[in-house]
């Protein structure tokens, strides 16, 4: 058995980390949505930017669609949203198969926006209405500005992946705003199935951390973070607030592993997708890193429910004075800054296009 297969029958969803018009056009998607048991596919601004930048595969839709007065930004989004409706409808059969539990694509928001709530909630619900898909989910940073707008969109209906999350704390903000939304929706008669994923960065700990700790401590802060934030997603579906809402019929905001390729040669290539596997979650994967894990990747056994020796971990890690607080809010920020970096480029490259 693949052990893509092996991950899909523990009852991990496994998403692509990645979208291109290339791979549309050759059946790339399509191939790994068959073979590798793909059911939904992320992107990001570092994604997209990459994507623009290889090959000429946007060069004749971008003269096709610029006009006088048309902004670079509304190019891109008018190109992407046609590249994740493409992927949509490739995915639709998942989607309807599974209740919709699987077969989402997602699409950020301009990380520009990461403070602002109010244009965050615009944003989203632009991309919402223009996409025309149901199983499109609209990308909103968990920042304290996104938070507010993450709860809004909820309410309105808008299906949410809250991005850049980076610790348990910030996990459990996005599941409360998530619940609030619902709530709200619970108490004035609307229905509460609005979907919604919790994506938590992992390996971006051990880039930041490794060179601060002993080399037996190197490349396992991340998944002790993981490991904590499963525990938290556990008891939070436990809790009455939440069974109280499922009761009601609505469907749990579901944990999402992301940054999950593996950062230096010396790291196992696959060892973000063998340490995460954890029933009812996502992990989604760079493509490099789905086809390391189908070629030789191995599923020893579920991440427990408890946290496993992430409690351990992370003892071991405040005795050597490293403020696990400070380096989630760090690298939130930096996350932010990251994608508001390979926006603004991708937006000089449209501009720039001749």
């Amino acid at each position: 058995m693949r052990p893509t297969r092996q991950l899909h029958d523990l009852g991990q969803s496994l998403w692509l980390d990645n979208i291109t018009r290339g791979m549309l056009d050759n059946g790339r998607l399509a191939r790994h949505i068959a073979e590798d048991s793909i059911t939904g596919v992320t992107s990001n601004p570092s994604i997209l930017d990459a994507a623009f930048a290889s090959g000429d595969s946007y060069d004749a839709a971008i003269r096709a669609m610029r006009r006088p007065g048309v902004r670079a930004a509304a190019l891109v989004f008018a190109l992407v949203l046609e590249d994740l409706r493409r992927a949509a409808d490739l995915l639709r059969a998942v989607f309807d198969a599974t209740a919709q539990r699987d077969g989402w694509v997602s699409m950020e928001i301009s990380p520009l926006l990461a403070n602002d709530g109010p244009g965050s909630l615009a944003a989203a619900s632009y991309i919402h209405r223009q996409a025309a898909r149901e199983n499109l989910l609209v990308k909103i940073p968990g920042t304290a500005a996104g938070l507010a707008a993450i709860e809004q969109a909820i309410y309105l209906g808008i299906p949410v992946n809250v991005t850049l999350l980076f610790s348990p704390a910030h996990y459990v903000a996005a599941a409360q705003a998530y619940m609030t939304g619902i709530e709200r929706r619970l108490a004035v008669g609307k229905h509460v199935r609005v979907a919604s994923v919790a994506s938590l960065f992992v390996s971006r700990w051990d880039v930041a951390a490794n060179a601060d700790l002993p080399i037996d401590l190197r490349n396992r802060l991340g998944i002790a973070i993981a490991g904590l934030t499963y525990r938290a997603h556990r008891a939070l579906l436990a809790a009455p607030r939440w069974q109280a809402l499922a009761a009601a019929g609505a469907a749990p905001q579901r944990l999402l592993w992301a940054s999950t390729g593996s950062k230096e040669a010396t790291m196992s290539d696959t060892l973000y997708v063998s340490a995460l596997a954890a029933p009812d979650t996502i992990n989604t994967l760079p493509e490099k890193t789905l086809r390391a894990f189908a070629d030789h990747g191995r599923v020893d056994e579920a991440m427990p429910a408890d946290g496993g020796e992430a409690d351990a971990i992370l003892a071991e890690i405040a005795l050597i004075g490293l403020d696990i607080d400070a380096l989630a809010a760090r690298l939130q920020h930096e996350g932010v800054e990251s994608f508001a970096t390979s926006w603004r480029r991708l937006l000089q490259r449209v501009a720039d296009q001749p």
